[in-house]
């Protein structure tokens, strides 16, 4: 009997750990960023689903990774690549000035932009 209840305090103890943990994953500004916007990289529009989401990153476009509003407002999620030529353009900025000649505009493609009459088409 005691066996048993050991076990079983055990095993709450381990689910309510696993539970804390998912609560503080999907409160981090990934998981957040990942519900808010559509998984296509902001850059180069290349579009995401569960197989290759890892490939997708949050940026901050500030630069500071403790800014984090919670509208979102501070990310932009782009792939590896693009991320990476993020990072490097904001260097090249902070060692030679501006690089206004060469910089890339984001990508201008929205996937809901007309979901409204899409829906009631297949209605």
């Amino acid at each position: 009997m005691e066996s048993n209840k050991a076990a079983a305090d055990k095993l709450n103890k381990i689910l309510a750990e696993q539970r804390e943990y998912i609560a503080k994953r999907e409160g981090s500004y990934r998981e957040q960023s990942l519900k808010l916007f559509p998984w296509i990289c902001g850059r180069c529009a290349r579009e995401f689903t569960q197989r290759n989401l890892r490939e997708l990153t949050v940026h901050h476009k500030d630069h500071n990774h403790d800014n984090n509003p919670r509208d979102g407002s501070n990310w932009e999620l782009l792939c590896l690549y693009c991320h990476d030529e993020e990072h490097s353009k904001f260097e090249n900025l902070i060692r030679y000035g501006s690089t206004t000649a060469t910089e890339q505009k984001p990508a201008t493609f929205n996937p809901f932009a007309d979901l409204k009459s899409k829906m009631q088409d297949k209605q």
